[in-house]
């Protein structure tokens, strides 16, 4: 991680020569699910780092969402033919884990490479999520993010509280929503990514777990606990909510964004990447600030844990292109080629050290709360909660989505929908266990 740039494209370079001419080069698919400008972004880091040196030339390929890069990459191992790095969401992390043979340990393909790899240089609440329990990193952290409120100065102003003073806590929000709304403003608050953000992060926000196990990190038969009273008090509280407007539950993933950005809801909870989306939409004064937490659980709040995506290197590769896969991922460990992505894109720099660049940069004084997010990460210290690992996460969210939708439509209370939804997650669970023995 501390080597020099030209240090490693000087001896790339070498080997380029050796092969003759820059056709040798050894290709490096790269399969990702980043659409939109950040698929450029992406094809714009490949071309420096081929750009740097003559040996190793990374290939991008937009591969649809998440799920479907997924299911492609999964299906091309089989095939015989898998890419050599492959873009993963963090909650695929423990379903890709069992994935038996198919994948190679980001600690293992540096140091087969002689690669300089240092995992404590990274942000701890990163690297945890995407360790083993013996130490070892699986995978490459690439586009990482986590939840945070942005609002609406102006609505703020309008109901007659200081624009300057967001919500702090959930008793704060529950308040000055019920102002906003007397005020004449069409809704309070509303969120994206329902499971991520008022579970899973609020959960973690108080230092609890979101499932038995260590959030499934200490092993495989892990159950949810979403059914326990923390969950059910917050729940409850933006069911109470929604029936007055304060809250406006807006769909699933981050479908509740327009209801933000067109100045409809003044207050809104998505993930620190959201912060483009924002900025292009938003015609008016807005700003964000940390995730809330519940002032009469704890007195200080810990992390949130990270979304996003990880790389992972598959196995059926030759031994040169896992050289070209070290070198690139020591290519993206650079701080300046980390400060860009995060700068361009909104993710969370994932080392200190691109953390610091971007400071000298200035970039957080003249873009305000850009810093939100990495600082509530707490960037130097360890993770008071290192994340979520369970099998069939996805499935999981699916279920919470559909359980307290009928508990926002009020078909059903707090309790009856989460103990439904933990019910049939802990299903899930088992499903997983079981095909993983």
């Amino acid at each position: 991680m501390q080597r020099i740039h030209h240090v490693w494209t000087g001896a790339a370079a070498v080997l380029a020569l050796a092969c003759g001419t820059a056709e040798a080069a050894t290709e490096v698919e790269l399969w990702h699910a980043m659409s939109g400008a950040n698929t450029q972004r992406i094809e714009a880091i490949a071309a420096g780092f081929n750009e740097a040196q003559g040996a190793y030339k990374v290939v991008p390929s937009f591969k649809g969402t998440y799920a479907e890069a997924l299911t492609a990459g999964i299906a091309a191992f089989r095939a015989g033919n898998p890419p050599a790095i492959l873009q993963v969401q963090e909650v695929a992390t423990a379903s890709f884990m069992a994935a038996k043979g198919a994948v190679r340990p980001v600690a293992q393909v540096m140091q087969e490479a002689g690669q300089a790899f240092d995992p404590t240089s990274y942000v701890a609440a990163v690297t945890g999520y995407y360790t083993a329990p013996d130490g070892q990193m699986l995978s490459f952290p690439f586009n990482s993010s986590t939840p945070v409120l942005y609002y609406n100065k102006d609505l703020l102003k309008q109901a007659g509280l200081d624009p300057n003073r967001p919500p702090k806590t959930w008793e704060e929000l529950g308040e000055m929503t019920k102002k906003l709304r007397d005020a004449g403003v069409p809704c309070g608050y509303t969120t994206t990514w329902v499971s991520w953000v008022q579970l899973e992060n609020m959960s973690a926000r108080h230092g609890q777990e979101f499932a038995t196990r260590n959030n499934g990190f200490d092993g495989l038969d892990a159950s949810l606990r979403i059914a326990e009273p923390l969950f059910l008090k917050h729940v409850a509280a933006l069911a109470d909510w929604q029936k007055t407007k304060q809250f406006d539950y807006g769909g699933r993933t981050n479908k509740a964004t327009p209801k933000f950005t067109s100045g409809e809801c003044a207050l809104f909870t998505e993930s620190s990447a959201g912060y483009a989306n924002v900025k292009a939409g938003a015609k008016f004064d807005w700003g964000i600030a940390p995730l809330p937490y519940w002032a009469s659980e704890v007195r200080e709040p810990s992390n949130t844990i990270i979304g996003g995506a990880s790389l992972w290197v598959m196995e059926r590769k030759a031994p040169e292109v896992y050289q070209g896969v070290a070198a690139f991922f020591d290519y993206l460990s650079q701080p300046e080629v980390q400060a860009k992505w995060s700068m361009e894109s909104g993710y969370l720099p994932i080392t200190p050290a691109a953390y610091d660049f971007i400071k000298r940069q200035g970039f957080y004084e003249q873009n305000p709360g850009t810093e939100t997010g990495i600082l509530q990460m707490n960037p130097n210290e360890p993770a008071k909660v290192k994340g979520i690992r369970l099998g069939n996460f996805l499935q999981i969210r699916d279920i919470v989505d559909e359980e307290l939708e009928k508990v926002w439509a009020g078909q059903a209370t707090a309790e009856q929908g989460l103990r439904a939804a933990a019910e049939r997650g802990n299903a899930e669970l088992r499903k997983f266990e079981a095909a993983s023995q």
